[in-house]
């Protein structure tokens, strides 16, 4: 079978770029060929994938992804495909992968009225409805539980359409045997003595993430404490207003922000806490392989993930609406108190040897070979 992927932009370190790959890359080992369309590709290409860089260009996103639809689909009336399947909302997919959340309901809750009237909010509104309206045919993987009622909501999708995966947390991030041997070579790396406490914050976006809110909570945290506390931030975005902010706090020496990187599973094992605070998030991969590698979490309860971390009791939810008073107290004391780490260390591992946290990219995969042509 001929396969199709598009999406907007390809690079190693998304969230939605490497469930994509791994997508792609199952579907591949079953025998099938796979197509990717995109307008931005960076990193390695796999063995066997044809990749197809629009050479499209336009001032304002909408008009580009306009551009990108236009010529993937000229592309594909010369070279038909069995299915396509897109990363992102647009017409004429077969199979949707839902990594973002329900754009009309942010449209008509979070924006004023005069948004609704540009040109920018027609298109994204344009382009979810022609994946989820009732009469459209696209089948659609969901990830988060929560994101489900809101598209019926707006566009009455049948609920056949709708297929909820479980996670797809890879298995290099689950703690090794010799976890304990990475932690110490990876705190001798970053000069980090016994006592000094590792805090990490790991995604890109800083903005969604709330990396402003882990600043405020670093730089809240008594004297002492701070004195021992280290934030490291890895992700893809400019960097240039956080580090105002940090310089502004008076935290420059406690904050590193380092770009993304292929060697996360370190960090979660060499860190004391995983704090992200986001604003909104479908999911929060990042959540869950904390917890497979041991490593307690704090976490906004607005992550499509956070109930996992309740679950696990590996952490603590902060709920909503969000205060940051309260973010820096519980920052405060799941710090200070070591014995409860370690418990919540113990629970997460133990959770991830038992739940299904890992199948996300088989299960995708039945569902796009399967799925109605």
């Amino acid at each position: 079978m001929q396969l199709a992927f598009v999406l907007y932009k390809y690079f190693p370190f998304g969230g939605l770029q490497r469930d994509f790959m791994r997508i792609a890359l199952e579907c591949q080992q079953r025998g099938h060929s796979i197509r990717v369309y995109t307008l931005i590709w960076e990193g390695d290409i796999p063995p066997g994938f044809e990749v197809r860089v629009a050479p499209v260009k336009a001032l304002f996103n909408h008009r580009r992804n306009e551009k990108l639809l236009a010529w993937v689909q000229a592309d594909l009336a010369k070279r038909p495909v069995d299915r396509v399947v897109g990363f992102n909302k647009m017409p004429g997919l077969d199979v949707y992968y839902a990594a973002d959340g329900c754009f009309e309901d942010k449209a008509q809750n979070l924006r004023n009225a005069l948004y609704r009237k540009w040109g920018r909010y027609k298109h994204f509104s344009d382009y979810e409805r022609a994946v989820f309206a009732p009469t459209a045919k696209t089948d659609v993987l969901m990830i988060s539980e929560v994101q489900q009622p809101l598209f019926v909501k707006h566009y009455a999708t049948p609920a056949e359409r709708f297929h909820l995966l479980p996670p797809g947390i890879a298995p290099d991030r689950r703690a090794p045997a010799n976890a304990a041997e990475v932690r110490a070579e990876f705190r001798r790396e970053f000069k980090l003595a016994d006592d000094d406490l590792l805090l990490v914050q790991i995604g890109s976006g800083f903005k969604t993430k709330g990396l402003d809110r882990t600043l405020k909570a670093v730089a809240a945290l008594p004297k002492e404490l701070k004195k021992r506390t280290r934030l490291i931030v890895i992700g893809q975005d400019d960097p240039k207003p956080f580090l105002l902010q940090v310089a502004a706090l008076g935290i420059s020496e406690q904050v590193q922000i380092l770009k993304g990187r292929s060697d996360i599973p370190r960090f979660l094992l060499g860190a004391d806490l995983l704090i992200h605070p986001a604003y909104n998030e479908n999911t929060g991969t990042v959540l869950l392989e904390a917890l497979v590698a041991g490593l307690p979490v704090l976490v906004t309860d607005v992550c499509g993930y956070a109930h996992y971390i309740e679950e696990a009791d590996c952490g603590r939810v902060v709920p909503s609406p969000f205060q940051q008073e309260q973010l820096n107290t519980t920052l405060q004391t799941m710090l200070e108190d070591d014995a409860q780490r370690a418990a919540w260390a113990a629970n997460g591992l133990a959770f991830a040897d038992t739940a299904d946290l890992y199948s996300l990219p088989q299960r995708a995969a039945d569902v796009i070979l399967e799925a109605r042509a």
